[in-house]
């Protein structure tokens, strides 16, 4: 199965602490074992480390442990999902046109990403957000873990 995992569940995957931990990192052990075929917006990466390295101590990663993370979990398994360069300022036109603010840009990047690979389902702990900016196909495949 082609699945989409958002920011929220790759970092409650690799955080050992967080209460969806166990749920995440089940979907994230099926991609590591080839039962699914993962991918992740490039921005996830990104999120990812500004995530993991602000992180409250001791949880927090230094950059390196944050890159180790991110390599030795999610860029050795899964596929990055990019917009091309000609397609961000549509994307940025679109979203303002749409009512779009603040950080919620990202979601709406996370399900352009999704929709450009077709995914069978996309796993997110946030989903009341990206249900409401989902077209209508694509909400239901949004599930948490």
């Amino acid at each position: 199965m082609k699945i989409f995992l958002d920011t929220s569940v790759l970092i409650a995957a690799v955080i050992e602490n967080h209460e969806h931990h166990k749920s995440s990192y089940e979907i994230l052990d099926r991609v590591q074992n080839g039962q699914d075929v993962g991918y992740v917006s490039g921005h996830s990466l990104l999120e990812m480390y500004a995530v993991l390295t602000r992180l409250p101590l001791p949880t927090r990663h230094t950059p390196e442990q944050a890159l180790l993370t991110i390599d030795e979990n999610i860029v050795q398994y899964f596929i990055i999902s990019v917009l091309k360069e000609m397609e961000y300022p549509a994307f940025i036109r679109e979203s303002g046109l749409a009512g779009i603010v603040g950080g919620t840009i990202y979601d709406r990047l996370h399900l352009s990403c999704a929709i450009r690979v077709e995914v069978e389902k996309l796993y997110t702990l946030n989903l009341r957000h990206f249900v409401a900016l989902a077209p209508g196909d694509l909400k239901l495949k949004i599930v948490s873990p």
